[in-house]
């Protein structure tokens, strides 16, 4: 079930965005009057091969458009008379052009129908933060409370130099008001980022690494980084993991003996819902993390857990596995208390816009990082499965619009890089033939609309390659 909600959010956010970008270049299309052929959403023909698998779910034509749903869940399209794209044939573009037609028109004309998708795309994503800003408000966890207690340092914080109980006082030498801009990406895309911390009445300044975010996408090979210190108690226990037939094909490919069932210590030792852990082999455990890095310092062997049931002291002896976990899920508790902040429609405007524009910067920083290989494309790119596992097993629409938004800022920030087939591969074309005055030719355009359509099947087959390994 959990499954058919995170496919279900995905494919609702990416036909709200999809079809909102065609639109835009349809509307600025009919704007100078050319004609539209088609507005699909979803393709009728099995990408990028126009003349293969013809069909569609739904159509209907009004006027000189076919508006349709395809078969093919991946994008859309629009589809307009004398324009070169992955829909129609370049070399059907020979005849002299139509007043009606894409080509016919003057070149700044046409410019602004390949940037309408990118303009709708950063409208939407601006209008949905702004509205998110004024009926959400701003709900944070200042600094002052979070240093009652000090942070809860993971294993990653710890190989930085950070301790369990450190106060933060800045980031990157600016006072800071809530505690989650130590996670903003000025430190996880910084350059020169830096922490300083209070410990001991005296303030120590940690540098963050070039390649952090590189490090904390990886979190179950460089452990967590810094987190409130939260008490709990056990709220579940992981259910056995059957294994698929998958795994099991792979381990017969690779020789390896048939994966079994795991069954997790907890469940095997007779941990209970509910019971609350009190000691690590007669350490005292208050909170989540004291409990945590027990048991990383305890791999593949036996402790003593002392716990509290229904009132009573008790204890057990049981195996930590070779990952460091017993199979305990925990309902943490938090004394923290949360600030609120509300904004007037007025101040949202200029919030969400940030918030908005910043989601386009973010990814500048990013794809730097990446060429830079500060940042593995392999941990840093998901496809399909893995934007549906963001959006969660159920359906949060305060989840589900934020992420819309995020994702329709990327959207536009993707089309907008200057790769044939893109929208912002087709404006470079545009702006050097407004500059010169001379119209790249017509052979030129189809062999760079066929590169880009390779490099796009490219990045999918990647992502997507990419999905599929991470489930393993």
């Amino acid at each position: 079930m959990e499954g058919l909600v995170m496919a279900g959010q995905l494919i609702l956010a990416l036909s709200i965005l999809v079809s909102l970008h065609e639109f835009g270049h349809y509307i600025t299309a009919k704007w100078f009057k050319m004609r539209v052929d088609k507005f699909y959403l979803f393709f009728d023909f099995l990408f990028p091969v126009p003349t293969l698998l013809n069909f569609s779910l739904f159509k209907k034509k009004v006027g000189d458009t076919e508006y349709g749903i395809g078969w093919f869940p991946l994008g859309g399209y629009v589809s307009i008379a004398g324009m070169i794209d992955e829909t129609q044939d370049a070399s059907k573009l020979a005849a002299t052009p139509e007043p009606w037609e894409f080509r016919g028109k003057p070149a700044w004309q046409r410019l602004i129908v390949m940037l309408g998708g990118i303009i709708v795309n950063i409208i939407l994503g601006i209008l949905i933060f702004v509205v998110l800003t004024f009926k959400n408000g701003n709900n944070f966890v200042s600094k002052a409370e979070i240093n009652k207690t000090g942070v809860a340092a993971g294993e990653l914080a710890r190989k930085l130099g950070f301790k369990n109980g450190d106060k933060i006082v800045a980031v990157n030498g600016k006072d800071i008001k809530a505690f989650s801009e130590i996670y903003s990406p000025d430190v996880m895309l910084g350059d020169n980022a830096s922490i300083s911390i209070e410990r001991l009445g005296q303030q120590i300044d940690i540098k963050i690494p070039r390649d952090f975010a590189n490090k904390i996408i990886d979190k179950k090979k460089n452990g967590g980084f810094l987190d409130p210190m939260l008490t709990f108690h056990v709220g579940g226990l992981t259910p056995a993991e059957k294994p698929s037939l998958i795994k099991k094909i792979i381990a017969f490919f690779k020789g390896q003996p048939t994966p079994t069932e795991v069954v997790y210590p907890a469940t095997l030792a007779g941990i209970q819902e509910g019971d609350s852990i009190t000691h690590v082999n007669n350490s005292p455990v208050k909170y989540f993390h004291e409990f945590s890095q027990n048991l990383e310092v305890n791999k593949n062997k036996t402790i003593s857990l002392k716990f509290v049931r229904k009132g009573k002291q008790d204890s057990l002896n049981i195996n930590v596995n070779k990952e460091g976990k017993l199979g305990i899920m925990p309902a943490l508790h938090s004394n923290l208390k949360e600030s609120h902040e509300d904004y007037t429609f007025g101040q949202s405007i200029g919030v969400g816009t940030n918030k908005a524009f910043a989601v386009i910067t973010d990814n500048l920083k990013a794809f730097s990082k990446i060429f830079k290989n500060e940042i593995d494309a392999s941990k840093a790119i998901s496809g399909p499965i893995g934007i549906s596992q963001i959006f969660g097993g159920t359906w949060d629409w305060n989840r589900f619009w934020m992420l819309t938004g995020l994702l329709s800022m990327s959207l536009a920030f993707m089309n907008a890089l200057p790769i044939p087939a893109l929208d912002g591969g087709h404006a470079i074309f545009l702006i050097w033939e407004i500059i010169t005055g001379k119209t790249p030719s017509v052979k030129v355009q189809e062999i760079a609309q066929q590169i880009g359509t390779f490099m796009l099947l490219g990045l999918m087959v990647f992502a997507f390659g990419n999905d599929i390994f991470k489930l393993f």
